[in-house]
């Protein structure tokens, strides 16, 4: 088995254990996925993870470095005086602690009892007192980095989630937000050992009205003991329905000795339906 995947967690991190979070990321498998979404948390298997980009990690750490020299200085990172944001780096005892996966920024929502939480990259604070979540990105592209494509519909969800996070903290925070993006060049005359960045600072105006709504619905999935529909564009349940149509003609089931399975899930959900629907 990969390093990388453990598809089955331990109960006290599914729905309903101690220790499970609605995390961001949590977030938003369930507006791709309600199938998987379940999947992951209500019975306790996780999809398999992208192969983790070293590079991109690296990117992010020197860029907290950076900009944490300008926040222990109280002055603006010259990119912010490139793009004309008026701001500093937001200093605050809790800044690690919101940086660190699996702790992060969160608060408890009432109306469904959930802990939701995200770790952020960075936050700037302007004159007036109003904070602007920040959001580090790295990528390598011939064309001009901006947001418009589809899939980066997901990294403009992830800033909405994290404004209504401080917002839920009692912060007052801006509606525009910041992406740092880092785009590798490719043009240069030689390699040298050497990987340079063009970085882009590009706003973003959130919208969180869409938080509230989504948690209910959420709420809504996990009490429910049915598998929910899958995503349209989601490939991981267009390979288990592959997978299960070529291997059906080996299933036999009414081969001597062999017993109908049942589900290690909560409620009533069909082995069928779990892998194969």
């Amino acid at each position: 088995m990969s390093q990388y995947y453990k598809p089955h967690r331990k109960v006290d991190w599914n729905y309903g254990g101690p220790r499970w979070r609605l995390s961001r990321s949590k977030i938003d498998l369930f507006i791709q996925c309600p199938r998987c979404f379940y999947i992951d948390n209500k019975l306790g298997t996780a999809r398999p993870p992208g192969f983790p980009f070293n590079l991109n990690s690296a990117v992010d750490k020197l860029l907290k470095k950076e900009f944490d020299i300008h926040r222990n200085d109280e002055t603006p990172h010259p990119l912010m005086d490139a793009y004309g944001v008026d701001a500093v780096p937001f200093q605050h005892e809790k800044m690690d602690v919101w940086r660190e996966n699996f702790k992060g920024v969160d608060c408890f929502h009432k109306p469904t009892g959930f802990t939701v939480s995200g770790a952020i990259d960075d936050v700037w604070v302007n004159p007036a007192g109003s904070l602007h979540i920040v959001d580090y990105k790295a990528t390598s592209k011939d064309e001009e980095v901006t947001l418009d494509a589809e899939w980066q519909d997901g990294y403009k969800r992830q800033m909405e989630i994290y404004q209504w996070l401080f917002r839920q903290n009692g912060f007052i925070v801006s509606d525009t937000g910041y992406f740092v993006y880092a785009n590798g060049k490719t043009d240069v005359a030689v390699f040298d050992g050497k990987l340079e960045f063009d970085i882009k600072v590009i706003p973003y105006v959130g919208n969180a009205n869409w938080i509230d709504d989504t948690l209910l619905a959420i709420y809504a999935c996990l009490n429910q003991n049915e598998i929910p529909k899958n995503g349209e564009a989601c490939d991981y349940c267009t390979y288990r329905k592959a997978v299960g149509e070529v291997l059906q003609p080996f299933i036999k089931k009414d081969a001597p000795g062999t017993k109908e399975v049942s589900p290690k899930s909560k409620g009533d959900v069909s082995h069928e339906q779990s892998l194969f629907s």
